[in-house]
């Protein structure tokens, strides 16, 4: 393992409490300091801005990936929560973050690693550390994204919002072929779904919640 990722959606012991049901901010914090001494690079911190939960510590959350030298990654809120609490109106859009955080601190933009990334990047310019804003709900990248995910029960999802899995553990089980394999997987594919339909009317939420999808 040379990266890592980690949640951390506030800096407050009680904000982290709120949201992730668990006290767990110490632990999260002594990971990242772990996981750098171990000299895994980048540690990519992800915190989901939630309009009068936590929009208040972007700026906070910022400063302290510019102090610790992590990659810090702001996600507009979707509709995956298992409370199904979402309203568009808890969105901040990306917009609306890199605006804040370019009045208070001088950053440059760094160019796309692919044309499939899914984050927009910014640098420090004193060269510590850097931010990226995921705006998947006010500004949509279906067009160019092209990951699919694997859930920990072995089923195929094409996107985060679909409502259909695909069950790839029962061809493992049952000793289907590489090319096999491969055939299906490229069925799949060329059936995931063109966009999300979120905040449209007749919105159709993800079957799972994201902590049983997996990050």
């Amino acid at each position: 393992m040379k990266r890592i990722s980690v949640s951390l959606d506030s800096l407050d012991r009680g904000s982290v409490k709120r949201i992730t049901g668990r006290d767990g901010l110490a632990g999260v914090l002594d990971s990242i300091t772990l996981a750098q001494e171990l000299g895994l690079h980048p540690v990519k911190v992800n915190a989901v801005i939630i309009r009068g939960i936590n929009d208040h510590e972007i700026e906070t959350l910022a400063q302290f990936a510019r102090e610790r030298d992590l990659s810090f990654r702001f996600i507009e809120f979707m509709p995956l929560d298992s409370a199904r609490a979402w309203l568009k109106d808890m969105v901040v859009p990306g917009r609306e973050v890199l605006g804040r955080l370019a009045s208070r601190f001088d950053l440059r933009p760094i160019a796309s690693e692919s044309v499939s990334s899914t984050a927009k990047r910014w640098a420090f310019t004193d060269g510590r550390g850097e931010i990226g804003i995921i705006a998947p709900v006010s500004e949509p990248f279906c067009g160019h994204c092209n990951r699919i995910r694997m859930t920990a029960d072995g089923n195929i999802r094409t996107r985060l919002f679909s409502v259909t899995e695909h069950d790839l553990r029962s061809l493992l089980r049952n000793g289907s072929s590489d090319d096999e394999l491969a055939d299906w997987f490229k069925s799949v594919v060329w059936h995931k779904e063109a966009r999300h339909h979120i905040g449209e009317p007749g919105f159709v939420p993800a079957s799972r919640s994201m902590s049983c999808i997996g990050g």
